[in-house]
This record gives structure tokens, C-alpha cells and sequence, in this order.
């Protein structure tokens, strides 16, 4: 089999399911949207996207956007937690992990400094009409 080259395949669709999400959560207005690379970091995924929201509505509207995209795309949502709550949400697609925060839960598990050792991705949000 080919196994090195189906793991640089799964990279490769993990970075893509990566900054999509991010994308996503802008779109719907999220902040502060850190993609974090942790190859070599992490053993259970390869990147994490955390965002915040202004609020836990507008967290679970983020969170509803982007597993609509990923069931669109056929890319299986493993586990989803907190989404009731909506102070931390995180959705697991395998190889990507979201975590979505409100502004005082972002700041109280500090996952940017905890996971200071992954290596920001650069992503640039979909161009938007002029309002």
C-alpha cells in the first residue's frame, strides 16, 4: 500500500477542512480565528481552528454553518460537545478539531498559549462585496 502518500493526501484534505471552517466561522462573524497546524504536536488531530463569539448564539450559529459544509462536503463530524452550553463548543471532524469560545471561556483555557507550540496556518476569508 501506499501509506506515506495516503497520509500526505489526509494532510492535504485536513488543511483544506481547516481553513474552509475558518472561513466559515467569518463568514457568520466569529473573532480572533486562529487556524493552529499540530502535526507532530498532537496525536488525536492535525489542526485546531478556535474562534470566539459575542455570544452563545452566535457560537451555536457558527457551529450549525460549519457542520452543514462538512455533511455538504461529506466530511464525518465525529463528536460534537458543548453545543447546548455554547461557552465552548468543539466539533471533531478527525483531523481537524473547532473549538468555538465564548470571549471569557477563550481567555479562561487560554488553548493559544496551551497550544503555542503549533504553528499558525495563514487563511484568508472569502472576499465580500462592498456593503
Amino acid at each position: 500500500m501506499h501509506n506515506l502518500e495516503e497520509s500526505s493526501i489526509k494532510s492535504v484534505d485536513f488543511l483544506e477542512v481547516a481553513i474552509e471552517c475558518a472561513r466559515l466561522a467569518d463568514e457568520k462573524r466569529a473573532e480572533d480565528i486562529t487556524v493552529l497546524d499540530l502535526i507532530g504536536i498532537a496525536d488525536f488531530c492535525d489542526y485546531f481552528v478556535i474562534c470566539s463569539g459575542s455570544s452563545r448564539r452566535l457560537l451555536q450559529a457558527v457551529a450549525g454553518a460549519i457542520d452543514k459544509e462538512m455533511k455538504k462536503t461529506k466530511v464525518a463530524r465525529l463528536g460534537i460537545e458543548g453545543l447546548s452550553e455554547a461557552s465552548w463548543i468543539l466539533l471533531d471532524y478527525g483531523g481537524v478539531v473547532v473549538h468555538l469560545f465564548t470571549q471569557e471561556q477563550r481567555y479562561y483555557y487560554d488553548f493559544d498559549l496551551l497550544w503555542g507550540d503549533g504553528k499558525k496556518v495563514e487563511w484568508k476569508p472569502r472576499g465580500r462585496m462592498a456593503r
